[in-house]
């Protein structure tokens, strides 16, 4: 039995000998999740080497120009808005978490206090200005024509009673202008990364989000990359991962399988 069992893994071995897979990554908490899945597929003959980006528009880029084997930074409806405006020939390959999205504020103790023309900050591309706009509209703070419309923009504002100025910037600059506006809307692994707690936020995107995580790879990518990718998403989507997530961000990041 002893035998079967060692030469299963150096069969195993043999398939990926000498593959190296790169994937692409926002540092926090998606580089960190690779990591913890590092030795296990090493332990399968894959070299897996994380490729930090800090913004949300190069990954897709490098996947498309196939620079990298894959990403793991973005949701479904960014992925499918990214491929539409630029013609991409990329694909999901599987769910790993979910990173609600919080309103911070240094100004104000409740949304209630929310006044007149106050600056709100939200995420400038166009999948998480939507995001942000439902999550303004399910807290009463203005009315969209179509709340289940995953495209919606600021033509779609149909109420705004507190003349609230909402003020797109770029995703990763958002905890840096907390000072400077009454609320921000802000992803959860930029909050993370700026050292924000959900604990402290006024309101946390709930969990029935359909912003889930996903790892991308590019179309007719090699059937020996494809294996790899295949080891890649069992072990992310593995019990010890789901630990890891609930244990190092304490519900600031959910699992999604």
């Amino acid at each position: 039995m002893i035998k079967k069992v060692v030469l299963s893994y150096m069969v195993l071995c043999s398939v990926f000998l000498g593959i190296e897979l790169k994937v692409g990554a926002t540092p926090v908490p998606h580089a960190e999740i690779l990591e913890q899945v590092k030795s296990d597929l090493a332990q399968k003959g894959i070299e897996l080497v994380i490729v930090n980006f800090t913004d949300y528009v190069t990954p897709n880029l490098a996947l498309n120009d196939k620079s990298i084997d894959a990403n793991y930074f973005q949701h479904q409806p960014y992925l499918q808005k990214m491929i539409k405006e630029r013609n991409l020939k990329l694909i999901s390959i599987g769910a790993v978490h979910v990173e609600p999205l919080g309103v911070y504020t240094k100004r104000l103790k409740t949304l209630k206090s929310l006044g007149n023309h106050a600056q709100v900050a939200v995420p400038n591309d166009p999948t998480n200005f939507a995001r942000a706009l439902i999550l303004l509209h399910h807290l009463g703070i203005i009315t969209l024509r179509d709340p289940n419309n995953l495209a919606s923009n600021e033509f779609d504002v149909i109420k705004n009673p507190k003349n609230i100025k909402i003020i797109p910037i770029e995703a990763a600059l958002l905890p840096r202008v907390l000072s400077d506006v009454d609320l921000a809307i802000i992803n959860g692994n930029f909050a993370l990364q700026s050292g924000l707690s959900s604990k402290n936020t006024l309101a946390l995107e709930g969990k029935e989000s359909p912003y889930a995580n996903i790892v991308v790879t590019y179309e007719g990518i090699s059937p020996e990359k494809q294996k790899a990718l295949d080891e890649l998403m069992k072990a992310l989507q593995s019990n010890k991962v789901k630990e890891f997530i609930k244990r190092k961000y304490q519900g600031e990041i959910l699992p999604a399988f």
